[in-house]
């Protein structure tokens, strides 16, 4: 289930996933697997009532933003199964049906001392300093208070599973919702008008968004709303009913009660197995000793995103489960100020780059032998993204056409797979690398700070007989501890099929991949006198990932800090994409201003690594690729130099 994001009528970036929950029930198998879920997304960072009055009577908040931020995260925290699993009907109790088995009530228990709770934020609210615009503010706290002023039961006590009519009467114990009056024209705000919301603040923006969403949720004059027993309901009173929102909610209701739901092993390995190192060398390939044909790069061509994702426009989508950040200690801990996204499919991205990329040659479709295709967010598997291209391209056959899961790692494995294969083809081969995460992240926050969205082509050709070619050495890994292969997951049914990052295993698999390299650069022979390959590399375009870390341990092995290049703070990670996208923006940026040779590690999930040691010649980059005529693209604002100095950590 992807969540793409949506442009509102300010030429805002808006997820409407962050605001209104999207958990996906085909993956739920049990109530343990689902209040994990719930239990992280929304309990995590949302207080009680009660937490919310001792903060109060305490004096801990120190402006109104603060407050208001608590009242938001425990409404979403009382609604976490109703705004999930439920779609609220408030239907006369004389037609409400009593023997279904498809239709709930919200069983409920008391809210005890909610009078002093609402008198405590109302008074907090009123001692308290404005944040930033005190009219925004007020607005935001009018919606939230009339909500949680009326509120009449406790959240703690709370089901995902709702009881049948017929079982709220047969339980003596049993209070749900009763209205004494209902107006189907109860003015609530559209969807339009919740994706159209508008702050100067950005934090202000999510909060009024949060708060038109629990707005929604209480269609009914709220003084006509208390809590009945079923017995003691008239025929002329309202009850809200619950009705599954999708099919998906309805069997898994159906598998629980049924009792055929599963607890399944979430992520999906073992940790006791033990990893052991190989018995024989991994030496990297030199490529003019191991092979007749030698790689002519032809050209380069990228697609970026047609869309700015700032920092800003995270801070304005702020998940109800996000801890509070602003903009700048996004780039703080990233090292990102922004990063592209598109409206495109990952396909049309990618044959936009592929066409630029072909274009640029004397080449025609009938001249391409083989189609190769990294990347690690597809959602196509038939046919497979690199034979969909070669047909889009007009190519009537090849000798392959397929696609390479190697994730970060996609560049290097792919260049290789190229190499190898001209040996056999002798004829040109196209490489694209692309990726799209926009979709695919949901409201995970690390993923929504760091991934982003692109599309890169290469035409690699045979070089002519006797004639060097740009592809010097080659290397390729993969695999390592449990932890380390399974450290990003995508789908994970334990974030609910959203990308993940396990910060930690991550930075080790690079560590070892890293330091492994800069010992084998260390053994190769250098060029041009030097006496390590190491000494003749010329430029760094390392895998967008972590700045710091390579860094570190480039400098620790003798590198000179200043050949490495960043494009990091512009692009955010774009995975199979980041290399020959940080090339292209390394020509662009005057880095790259002659053939250089490059050394362009990529290193990530499922513990992959690898590393082409390459020329670059400034004039295969396609400059200036025509705009795509059925999109309407985003404004592209100017990007700042990507010096090292100006590029921070990207994990933090």
């Amino acid at each position: 289930m992807t969540k793409p994001f949506v442009i509102n009528s300010h030429g805002r970036m808006v997820f409407p996933s962050n605001f209104h929950p999207e958990l996906d029930f085909s993956c739920m198998e049990s109530t343990e697997q689902l209040e994990a879920v719930v239990r992280r997304d929304f309990e995590a960072k949302a207080p009680t009532g009660t937490d919310i009055l001792d903060k109060v009577n305490a004096g801990a908040y120190r402006s109104r933003a603060e407050l208001l931020r608590d009242l938001a995260l425990n409404l979403f925290w009382s609604n976490r199964f109703v705004l999930t699993m439920y779609e609220k009907r408030p239907t006369r109790w004389r037609d409400v049906p009593r023997h279904r088995q498809d239709i709930f009530l919200p069983g409920l228990v008391r809210w005890v001392d909610g009078e002093t709770k609402v008198a405590a934020v109302q008074r907090g609210y009123e001692s308290l300093p404005a944040t930033w615009d005190e009219t925004a503010e007020q607005r935001i706290f009018d919606l939230l208070f009339e909500v949680y002023r009326h509120k009449r039961h406790h959240a703690s006590e709370l089901s995902p599973i709702k009881h049948t009519v017929q079982e709220g009467f047969d339980n003596p114990d049993f209070l749900t919702y009763c209205l004494s009056s209902y107006d189907p024209d109860f003015p609530v705000f559209t969807e339009q008008e919740i994706i159209d919301c508008s702050e100067e603040q950005p934090e202000l923006e999510a909060l009024m968004r949060m708060a038109m969403v629990q707005h929604n949720q209480y269609p009914w004059a709220r003084d006509a709303m208390d809590l009945k027993h079923p017995a003691d309901m008239l025929d002329d009173d309202f009850a809200v009913l619950l009705v599954p929102r999708t099919s998906a909610v309805r069997d898994f209701v159906d598998r629980v009660r049924s009792g055929n739901g599963k607890s399944p092993d979430l992520r999906h390995f073992s940790p006791t197995v033990t990893a052991t190192k190989p018995s024989w060398p991994v030496n990297p390939l030199s490529v003019a000793d191991e092979f007749s044909v030698q790689a002519r790069i032809e050209s380069l061509a990228v697609y970026k995103g047609e869309h700015l994702c700032r920092n800003e426009d995270l801070i304005r989508n702020a998940a109800y489960s996000w801890s509070p950040m602003s903009a700048d200690e996004i780039s703080d801990k990233t090292g990102i100020e922004q990063r592209n996204y598109t409206e495109l499919a990952l396909e049309d991205m990618s044959l936009h780059a592929a066409r630029a990329a072909l274009d640029a040659t004397d080449h025609g479709p009938e001249d391409i032998a083989a189609v190769l295709f990294c990347t690690c967010t597809s959602t196509r598997l038939i046919p497979s993204v690199a034979t969909w291209l070669s047909g889009e391209l007009g190519i009537f056959q090849t000798n392959g056409s397929f696609d390479i899961i190697a994730a970060c790692a996609g560049f290097p494995y792919g260049v290789a797979e190229a190499t190898r294969m001209l040996q056999h083809v002798k004829a040109p081969i196209l490489l694209v690398c692309a990726e799209k995460f926009s979709d695919k992240i949901g409201n995970v926050r690390p993923s929504r700070m760091i991934f982003g969205d692109g599309a890169s082509a290469m035409v690699i050709s045979p070089a002519a007989e006797g004639e060097q070619g740009d592809v010097e050495y080659l290397q390729q890994y993969a695999s390592g501890p449990v932890s380390e292969v399974n450290s990003i997951i995508w789908p994970n049914a334990e974030f609910d099929n959203d990308i993940t990052v396990w910060g930690p295993e991550v930075k080790s698999l690079v560590a070892r991949y890293l330091t492994q390299m800069m010992e084998e650069l260390q053994r190769l022979p250098g060029a041009n006198g030097d006496a390590t390959l190491l000494e003749s590399i010329d430029v760094v375009v390392p895998h967008q990932a972590n700045r710091t870390m390579v860094v570190d341990l480039a400098t620790a092995a003798g590198m000179d800090e200043g050949i490495l290049y960043f494009n990091i703070d512009r692009v955010g990670n774009v995975s199979a994409a980041s290399i020959p996208i940080a090339i292209y923006d390394a020509v662009q940026d005057g880095v790259i201003d002659r053939p250089m040779r490059v050394f362009a590690p990529g290193f990530g999930a499922g513990a992959v690594g690898g590393y082409a040691v390459i020329r670059i010649d400034p004039a295969i980059v396609v400059s200036d690729p025509d705009q795509i005529d059925d999109v309407s693209r985003g404004q592209r604002m100017p990007v700042p130099s990507s010096g090292v100095d100006s590029v921070r950590e990207a994990f933090g």
